[in-house]
């Protein structure tokens, strides 16, 4: 009797589609895959290694939660699978519930105290907890099982790194590049720590690798472009950004990027083209209505300044620096409320700012509040005692409170840090005739601090 040709049933099928399903994996068909398991989980729903598969494809696409589901379910038929149970943990710790991370990879180490994976992998749960002492304790127990581990390094690396040991993370991660030199993405780690440590020869040469590796690598692309741009190199980031618009026309950040190069290289008409190319591919982008405003500001255009000013603030801007800046701008536009919800942001981000302190002082100075100007100010000058603008500005201050010997004081101090400013001189020149003639109130209203929104306007024409 000869069965070919005959139907060789559901669970025959369901078996093919498992093993069609693994060879999609492996040639990196992942939503291929995850139709032929789901066919196969069909067919027997109580097969815990196709859960188990499916929550690995899932992953695959970074669809986490869903892979929980899929772990949870494969576990309820195969409660203390290792690899299910550790699969489960990395996931949980991916979408920050740590606890749950913890209590799985404990389970683990109750079961089998030799699994390596879950102390390997719970280096990570710690480090992003911020818990790293336990993150070097988890490194430590997993060496005494296999020292020779390239995850182990390449994880302990990150905590290390996280906590600005750069030169430590680069010889982990070079540790791991020496155990496993295909591990995805390790010179680019490697080039990251170098170029956060200052030695940008090394970090060039470890980028260069990766694209070497990878050369379709976005985010490395990208990283490298934006190092090239922070070191001057500003041909090869630009030789980067066009070559990531080459990969996806649409890649806002990279027309974001081109319009940075052209601002710095004094083109602000091709700039401003830029920054609205990127927002009409991602409207979401943060970042060029920022620069469309300076470069709104250099034209004069007051108003369509103000606007793309009120724009940027729609977004998360979670830069004190920036902040600050768009605080000076709304402060050129005579926009001072605007321009205080932009400082005390950059105060809550920064407490430190001296910046945001100089121009609340400005603030308030316009507004004739002289004594919460001279409060700012002399903040300003405790987190910076060189800092100029606030060092000339409580000049004004103190003189509206008739103090002219301490705004001499604040203009020396100044004049020593800027010998040959002009306008600081004229002012030395103002105070000094003061004290001479007593004739302070004709001064203050000649030195209204007004003048201050002129040069920030100024500065920001000069950038």
């Amino acid at each position: 009797m000869t069965f070919e040709g005959m139907d060789s049933g559901p669970y025959d099928k369901a078996e093919r589609s498992a093993r069609k399903a693994y060879e999609l994996y492996e040639d990196g068909k992942m939503k291929q895959a995850l139709a032929a398991l789901e066919r196969a989980i069909e067919v027997n729903p109580s097969n815990s290694a196709w859960h188990f598969n499916k929550g690995l494809t899932l992953d695959a696409i970074s669809r986490f939660d869903d892979a929980i589901a899929e772990y949870e379910l494969a576990l309820q038929l195969n409660p203390n699978d290792l690899e299910i149970l550790n699969a489960l943990a990395v996931d949980y710790t991916r979408t920050g519930l740590y606890d749950r991370a913890l209590n799985t990879f404990e389970y683990i180490q109750q079961l089998d105290p030799e699994f390596e994976p879950g102390y390997c992998n719970r280096i990570i749960t710690y480090a992003e907890m911020g818990q790293h002492d336990m993150a070097e304790q988890m490194f430590y127990l997993a060496q005494q099982i296999d020292e020779e581990c390239p995850l182990c390094y390449y994880n302990i690396g990150n905590s290390l790194f996280a906590r600005g040991q750069f030169k430590k993370a680069v010889r982990c991660w070079l540790r791991t590049a020496e155990l496993e030199p295909t591990h995805p993405q390790i010179n680019y780690r490697i080039a990251q720590a170098y170029w956060s440590d200052g030695d940008h020869a090394k970090a060039r040469e470890h980028f260069l690798a990766e694209l070497r590796t990878n050369p379709g690598d976005v985010e490395a692309i990208m990283d490298m472009a934006l190092f090239c741009l922070q070191t001057g190199d500003l041909d090869n980031a630009k030789e980067k950004f066009h070559r990531l618009l080459e990969m996806d026309p649409d890649f806002a950040p990279a027309l974001h990027y081109l319009g940075e190069i052209a601002l710095d290289q004094g083109n602000p008409q091709r700039a401003a083209e830029l920054f609205d190319e990127a927002l009409k591919r991602d409207s979401t982008l943060a970042g060029p209505h920022y620069r469309l405003a300076q470069c709104a500001l250099l034209d004069e255009q007051k108003a369509q300044a103000r606007a793309h000013l009120i724009a940027e603030l729609d977004h998360e801007v979670d830069d004190a620096g920036t902040l600050v800046s768009m605080a000076s701008m709304f402060l050129a536009i005579e926009d001072p409320d605007h321009a205080s919800q932009c400082l005390l942001r950059a105060v809550g981000l920064d407490m430190r700012s001296a910046d945001a302190y100089y121009y609340l002082g400005v603030s308030a100075a316009n507004k004739s509040q002289f004594a919460d100007a001279e409060r700012f100010f002399s903040r300003a000058l405790e987190l910076d005692r060189d800092h100029v603008g606030a060092l000339r500005d409580s000049a004004f201050t103190f003189l509206a409170a008739g103090k002219a010997s301490q705004a001499t004081a604040r203009i020396a101090r100044a004049r020593t840090l800027l010998p040959k400013d002009c306008e600081l001189r004229m002012l030395d020149y103002s105070v000094r005739l003061v004290l001479l003639t007593g004739r302070l109130t004709r001064l203050v209203c000649r030195l209204d601090p007004r003048p201050a929104l002129r040069r920030l306007c100024h500065r920001l024409r000069s950038r």
